[in-house]
């Protein structure tokens, strides 16, 4: 095959299967948006106190960690309160690093200070999602 085939062939490879083209890192679309409804839907159990929801989208360590679904919402109540009632929120896209899966969310809390939710996701052997930790970092400035 000449050269010019070959150009040829692999422009019309990318034109037929776009996904050829993309990073082989990222993360598909169809787990970008499981991971997302997740997480959104855990926001939603916050906001309502429903501790039993909230806890069932953690991870069976964060679960074996504290125990109940009253002592995982008091946890993230007293410590995570940003995540427990945000002003808003904007998802950024999801990540590969190294072996993981993270998730950042920007968050602004009741006084508009910024953060960085950073959900670290835990795929299960069924293929579903699950949250495996969440890192909080403050960041400068506030919401506009």
């Amino acid at each position: 095959m000449s050269r010019l085939a070959r150009i040829l062939f692999f422009a019309l490879a990318l034109i037929v299967h776009p996904e050829a083209r993309s990073d082989p890192n990222a993360i598909p679309e169809a787990d970008a948006r499981a991971i997302r409804t997740l997480i959104e839907s855990q926001l939603a159990a916050f906001a309502a106190d429903d501790a039993q929801t909230a806890f069932s989208f953690a991870s069976e360590n964060i679960q074996k960690t504290f125990g109940t679904a009253e002592h995982f919402l008091a946890m993230v109540r007293a410590s995570y309160p940003v995540v427990y009632r945000p002003a808003s929120v904007n998802f950024l896209e999801p990540e590969r690093v190294d072996d993981l899966i993270v998730q950042v969310v920007e968050m602004a809390d009741e006084d508009d200070r910024l953060w960085l939710a950073i959900y670290r996701m835990q795929r299960q052997p069924d293929g579903s999602w699950r949250i495996d930790g969440c890192v909080l970092k403050s960041v400068a400035g506030t919401r506009s």
